[in-house]
């Protein structure tokens, strides 16, 4: 007769043992370990298009309750062991990442016939006259290295490339780093080129570097996909050469012009933080990711378990710097706007539509102008907004109810004044706060019509993609606002990958 499974024994302290699990934890409200997928031992999940099964990831059980403890003291362990095993937001920050990158793209693109008035040496704000205001302000750009065409073309040409590759999610470690340089080196080059959308960009193109933004919606998530399912996925990653090369040339560049005292590169001073260089910042995140590639590699437990942990660490940090200046920003123009006469009386919306340079639709402007009631109402509803927006992200129906009046406020922006690079980067910084089921469902559609289209084609096969891979999107339980629970939380950023 056997003896029945009897339950963990708690240890000294009062804590249970945390059994190990790979990933991610189980929907709230999942079914039973008898009959779940995501309990221990439950069936595994086949792959896509007859690949190898793959078991799915299980959820660790929480701990029980310490002695004496309050409800409090529990909310604040739980929310400390949460923080340091889950990295959060991970569609959130994917969209974010999507958003500002795609903004970037089309405004490049977009100026490329007049990119050298505007950045390059063509334009009235020459390079003699940036020098010396770069220099009184410490701004960070590599455009200065050299007053060559050559080399003002190749990082104008590297700005849209890393832009590119950040959209689609390859390489997201060095591309968020590139991304961040081509943006602070073509807009301290010439501040007097944007419109405030790029502001936004600039700052969150530095938050980026620090998140795990290719956790999902990348190329990166998808080839961390296939080498799980591929046959002998857990055992020992392989050279990953073009991460190698990329990472080796990178290296080569930033040496060549730190010894050729190229501007802007000091240690300890004028850099993204107090007492932290550009130099220092640069070859730190070259270095790390060294580090992370060889832990992978060469010690796969212990240590490359406590870099992760920091990873997330530092993911979860930036998210929240992120999420809170997205409540900064609109609390400071919120509050700014009620000090102003003319929001106060309700007529302020009334003087843009009246602008030439801000009119695309004269006709449509001059009809909206013309109504006394709307314009009141515009007037007093954007100061509402914003000022009531950072005191609702804790209620999640009014938080979303804002988020659509504000989404739709710069929609409305972007065509009735002519500013769609304001108003888009202003859009990828409230998708923050988009909710994880709205997220999912969203691509779990975009997934669906872009099966349907290769099956069109005739290139996909019965899973949907060609190759045999099938486009898969985690859903979220019903009813979540926040980061997935199921949401992948390692590898599908490229862990891989030697720089990505």
């Amino acid at each position: 007769m056997s003896t029945p499974p009897q339950p963990p024994r708690a240890t000294p302290d009062g804590h249970h043992p945390m059994p190990a699990f790979d990933g991610p934890s189980a929907p709230k409200g999942a079914p039973s370990a008898a009959g779940s997928a995501f309990a221990v031992g439950g069936p595994r999940v086949p792959g896509p298009n007859g690949s190898p099964a793959r078991k799915p990831p299980v959820r660790a059980p929480e701990a029980a309750p310490l002695p004496d403890e309050t409800r409090i003291e529990r909310a604040i362990r739980r929310g400390f062991a949460r923080v340091g095993t889950l990295a959060l937001g991970p569609y959130q920050t994917a969209v974010v990442r999507i958003g500002f990158a795609t903004t970037w793209l089309l405004f490049l693109l977009r100026e490329f016939p007049h990119r050298r008035e505007l950045y390059g040496p063509d334009g009235p704000w020459s390079l003699e006259l940036a020098r010396p205001f770069l220099d009184n302000n410490h701004a960070f750009s590599v455009l200065p290295w050299s007053g060559s065409t050559a080399w003002f073309e190749a990082v104008y040409g590297l700005a849209v490339v890393s832009s590119a590759l950040l959209l689609v999610g390859w390489r997201t470690r060095t591309m968020s780093v590139l991304f961040m340089v081509g943006v602070l080196s073509l807009q301290n080059r010439s501040i007097y080129a944007g419109d405030g959308g790029d502001n936004v960009i600039h700052l969150m193109a530095m938050y980026l570097v620090l998140t795990r933004c290719g956790q999902v919606w990348s190329l990166d998530a998808r080839r961390a996909r296939r080498a799980a399912e591929a046959p002998g996925g857990g055992t020992r990653p392989g050279r990953d050469l073009p991460g190698i090369v990329l990472w080796a040339v990178l290296g080569l560049v930033l040496a060549t012009a730190q010894f050729g005292g190229a501007y802007g590169l000091s240690w300890f001073a004028h850099g993204p933080c107090p007492g932290v260089g550009w130099s220092l910042a640069l070859w730190g995140l070259w270095a790390v990711h060294a580090v992370w590639w060889l832990a992978e590699r060469y010690a796969p437990g212990e240590p490359r378990a406590v870099l992760d942990m920091l990873a997330k660490l530092v993911h979860n940090g930036a998210f929240l710097v992120i999420l809170v200046e997205v409540c900064l920003v609109y609390a400071t123009a919120g509050w700014y706007k009620i000090q102003g006469s003319r929001w106060q009386d309700g007529t302020a919306v009334y003087y843009p539509l009246h602008l030439d340079y801000f009119s695309p639709w004269p006709d449509l402007s001059r009809a909206l102008a013309g109504n006394g009631l709307l314009i009141m109402l515009l007037s007093y509803g954007t100061v509402i907004v914003q000022v009531a927006f950072p005191f609702t992200v804790f209620n999640r129906r009014l938080k979303n109810v804002l988020l659509v009046a504000m989404i739709g406020e710069h929609l409305a922006i972007a065509f009735l004044l002519g500013l769609p690079f304001f108003s888009l980067a202003m859009v990828a910084a409230d998708a923050v706060f988009l909710p994880t089921a709205f997220l999912t469902r969203l691509g779990a559609r975009a997934a669906r019509v872009g099966n349907r289209l290769r099956r069109g084609r005739g290139g996909g096969s019965a899973g949907g993609a060609p190759g045999g891979t099938d486009v898969r999107v985690p859903s979220a339980p019903r009813g979540v606002d926040g980061p997935a629970r199921n949401a992948p939380q390692d590898g599908g950023d490229g862990t891989r990958a030697t720089v990505g």
